[in-house]
């Protein structure tokens, strides 16, 4: 197959590959951005196209792979690793748009709450929040690694204490 021919039929699945990738995304901007990612993908890798193949499965099979690592690298990217013992994941709340309003308000009494905390606890904690390791923070602060876990510890410990009254 040409690349015009390989290009022409593909430019032919374009309805149903939105209505796939709307189904995936279930929204409108999301479902061309993957369209767009799909089409790129395919002509990068149309030489791995075999002539005698469904072109239509190999275009979903592109672009649902492609949803899926969209989708990890997102769920990645909103969640900061603690690094202690217990393998403790803290999500990042960000976009406060399809949060219940009782989960906005409870975020807002948790960074309100953090805001409170003395200086040297607050200053670690909030650099662990947003992503810094350990090491980073303790040279960032000129501290040793030991009082930045423990001061992270403390401010984890009187934040559960003021929010369980």
């Amino acid at each position: 197959m040409t690349a015009l021919e390989f290009n022409h039929q593909l430019t032919r699945l374009e309805d149903n590959l939105i209505r796939y990738a709307y189904k995936l995304t279930s929204n409108r901007n999301s479902a061309e951005d993957l369209l767009q990612e799909t089409y790129l993908r395919a002509l990068t890798y149309r030489d791995q196209f075999e002539d005698a193949t469904n072109l239509k499965a190999w275009a979903y099979t592109i672009m649902r792979n492609t949803f899926i690592n969209q989708y990890r690298r997102n769920l990645l990217a909103n969640m900061a690793f603690d690094g202690a013992q217990d393998f403790y994941m803290l999500h990042r709340l960000k976009d406060n748009s399809n949060m219940a309003p009782d989960s906005i308000l409870f975020s807002k009494e948790i960074f309100f709450r953090i805001s409170k905390l003395d200086e040297p606890l607050r200053i670690p904690f909030q650099m662990h929040l947003e992503g810094y390791k350990y090491q980073e923070i303790a040279d960032v602060l000129n501290l040793k690694i030991g009082t930045v876990k423990s001061r992270i510890f403390f401010a984890r410990k009187r934040l559960m204490e003021e929010l369980s009254e």
